[in-house]
C-alpha cells in the first residue's frame, strides 16, 4: 500500500522508485489504488528513474558524479522495459556505454573507488539484461571483467569492503 503512493515513493529520491519498481515487478503486483495526491503507476516510476540519468549516462544517489551501485540498481529496475519501450532503451544504452568507457584495466567501473557491492549491483543489472559480465567484450578490459574486480576483495568466509580489509556481512 504505501508504495501506490507516489509522494511517498519519491521522498528519498531516486533510491525510492528505483527499488519500488524492483518490488512491483518482482512479482507482477499491481498497484493498489490510493487516496494521496499523487497514484504511483509504473510509468510514472521509470519516468522519474529516466528523469534523474546524469548527462554522462550514470545514476547517483545524491548530486555528485554518476557511481556503479546506484547505476546498476537503476538498470535492474529498468530492465523489464529495456525492450519494450525506447526511451528505457536509449537511457539504459547511455549508461551502458559510459561505464564500458571509464572501465579500469582491472575491470572495475568505479572512478573514485570501487566496492563489492558496486560491482555486485552492475553484474546483477548486465544479466538483468541478458548481458554476461564475464564474456562480453565491451566489459572487459586488458583480460579483466567486473567479475574479476569482484573477486579481489574476496575472503575464505566472504567479502571484506575494502581490498585486504576484515570480513564484511554487507559485502
Amino acid at each position: 500500500q504505501p508504495l501506490a503512493d507516489f509522494n511517498f515513493v519519491k521522498k528519498q529520491g531516486i533510491n525510492g522508485p528505483v527499488w519500488a519498481l524492483i518490488a512491483l515487478d518482482s512479482l507482477q503486483y499491481e498497484i493498489p489504488e490510493t487516496t494521496s495526491k499523487e497514484q504511483t503507476t509504473r510509468e510514472k516510476l521509470f519516468d522519474y528513474i529516466l528523469e534523474k540519468q546524469l548527462p554522462a549516462g550514470g545514476w547517483a544517489i545524491g548530486e555528485q558524479g554518476a557511481d556503479p551501485d546506484m547505476t546498476g540498481m537503476a538498470i535492474q529496475a529498468l530492465a523489464p522495459y529495456y525492450k519494450k519501450n525506447e526511451a528505457v532503451k536509449c537511457a539504459v544504452d547511455k549508461a551502458l556505454g559510459y561505464y564500458s568507457a571509464i572501465q579500469r584495466d582491472d575491470g572495475g567501473l568505479s572512478e573514485a573507488t570501487d566496492s563489492p557491492e558496486s560491482c555486485a549491483q552492475m553484474i546483477t543489472a548486465l544479466s538483468a539484461l541478458g548481458i554476461d559480465p564475464e564474456t562480453d567484450g565491451k566489459f572487459i578490459k586488458s583480460g579483466n571483467s567486473i567479475v574479476d574486480c569482484l573477486l579481489r576483495f574476496s575472503l575464505e568466509n566472504g567479502f571484506a569492503h575494502n581490498i585486504g580489509g576484515e570480513y564484511n556481512q554487507m559485502s
